[in-house]
């Protein structure tokens, strides 16, 4: 596809890849280093002028990456790309998209305001974890979901007696969709936060007993809400626990919690590199999906039907 440029920071680079060869477009030759003081310079050696310029980086924790997707932004826009789209397949800072107390950042928005100040005129993520951090941004934004390749995957492990459960009432909408699609009852958990990064199951809403449940989220980062979910399912008498995460964070020592847990399987997306491999984990590449959305986008075409859920 003449006139457009595919460029990859560092922070998940064989996604990129991937996705580039799913477009049959190579990555984009650029240079990338930190000074010996840490601070990042970007250098693209391809000549971008007037190219519709596609940046993939997630921008999960060091910030670096965060801020290495903003300066290659910058540096796009002052070599005179006609334009610039974000391709952030996970969205960092995602869960701080509200005041939910006294003398705290919105630091989604703030996400947002960079990302626009800085020169991108579209942004492509997916499953965010609010989907109205979408209403941040004064640009257009493209919410893939991962859905649409794990829907797929569960269909083919041919689990009976399927029930769809949502960790917390934040994530109803996305596990009413995997439920719809996988014609299986919905269940709720009810959860409390007493602090940060701690969960606590008060009560699980909808009929589990004797039946095989599949735990469906937006992201697991320290395991805590999952491995308790995990946990209460199995107490209240579900045979086997399946898990479809889409952003594998796993902070801390949240993967061997996971391995500890009496789950059968948790199958992720490649948004974020795993930091070693699990014989519970399955990861599902996520590429063709990104590859078919940049190609729609970069020829004007609807990308609608790849990110709506029914």
């Amino acid at each position: 596809m003449d006139g457009i440029k595919i460029f990859s920071g560092r922070s998940n680079l064989p996604l990129a890849e991937k996705i580039a060869s799913e477009i049959g477009e190579p990555l984009g030759e650029r240079e990338i280093v930190n000074f010996s003081d840490g601070e990042i310079w970007a250098k693209y050696s391809d000549n971008i002028r007037g190219s519709d310029v596609f940046i993939i980086q997630s921008t999960f924790p060091p910030a670096e990456n965060l801020m290495e997707l903003l300066i290659m932004i910058d540096a796009a826009k002052r070599a005179s790309a006609s334009r610039v789209t974000a391709v952030i397949p996970y969205f960092g800072y995602a869960r701080q998209d509200r005041k939910d107390q006294p003398r705290v950042a919105i630091s989604s928005k703030l996400v947002a305001n960079l990302l626009t100040k800085a020169g991108a005129e579209r942004v492509l993520t997916m499953d965010l974890h609010a989907a109205q951090i979408q209403g941040f941004f004064d640009i257009p934004v493209d919410h893939l979901y991962s859905s649409a390749v794990f829907v797929r995957q569960v269909k083919e492990l041919k689990i009976p007696n399927l029930v769809v459960v949502s960790p917390d009432v934040g994530g109803i909408k996305f596990a009413r969709a995997y439920a719809t699609r996988l014609d299986a009852d919905l269940v709720l958990i009810d959860k409390r936060r007493p602090k940060a990064n701690v969960a606590e199951v008060v009560n699980i809403i909808g009929d589990v007993k004797g039946k095989n449940a599949l735990i469906v989220d937006d992201l697991v980062d320290t395991a805590g809400t999952f491995v308790a979910a995990v946990n209460a399912l199995r107490a209240a008498g579900v045979n086997d626990v399946y898990g479809a995460c889409t952003h594998p964070i796993f902070s801390g020592d949240a993967l061997a919690r996971i391995e500890n847990t009496p789950l059968k399987k948790l199958i992720v997306s490649d948004t974020v590199p795993l930091r070693r491999e699990s014989p519970k984990i399955q990861v599902m590449s996520v590429s063709r999906l990104f590859a078919e959305a940049i190609r729609r986008t970069y020829q004007n075409e609807s990308i609608s039907s790849l990110f709506e859920i029914k």
